[in-house]
């Protein structure tokens, strides 16, 4: 039988755990997102579903990238290319996805909160920058941090979010 404990996967702890929690891409997406909105202010007669198309495309490109860059950069120089190596670099990006999801659907939402499309574009920034902290704290926890260091890069995430909220008040005034 084999030995349960900790270190073992059988549990979802230990280093087999640890190694599946890598959120940086959602960290990324998130970031990746925030700044879409920043960009957004030129958008046509469809304001919301150009933003939604927006953030969820542009994951999805850099979602391919980083596939891309993974597959390319080091594990294809380490093993040959495989389909299940192709599965995992893509599953190990995906969150870049992920973090576009809630900034897309704060926007599709908006008009039901009786926000106009500035509205919008803040309800999904906040959503963005929320998701960034979340999945830093969310990486921190699942390796293991101790609950000071969680804090520690909530606080950055929090602190990087404001500057780009920062960024778009100083670029809109």
């Amino acid at each position: 039988m084999p030995a349960t404990g900790p270190a073992t996967s059988r549990t979802g702890h230990g280093p087999e755990r640890r190694a599946r929690a890598d959120y940086t891409g959602g960290v990324y997406g998130s970031m990746l997102a925030s700044s879409v909105i920043i960009g957004a202010g030129t958008l046509g007669a469809y304001p919301r579903v150009e933003l939604v198309l927006l953030l969820l495309l542009t994951g999805l490109v850099f979602w391919i990238a980083h596939v891309h860059a993974q597959l390319f950069g080091a594990r294809l120089a380490q093993r040959g290319p495989s389909r299940r190596v192709v599965l995992e670099a893509c599953r190990e990006e995906w969150p870049i996805v992920n973090a576009a999801v809630p900034p897309a659907a704060a926007v599709a939402v908006s008009p039901l909160l009786g926000l106009d499309v500035p509205g919008a574009l803040w309800l999904a920034l906040s959503v963005a920058v929320a998701g960034q902290v979340s999945w830093s704290a969310a990486a921190a926890r699942r390796a293991d941090a101790s609950w000071g260091l969680v804090a520690v890069t909530a606080s950055v995430n929090l602190l990087l979010g404001l500057l780009i909220i920062g960024f778009k008040l100083y670029l809109t005034h």
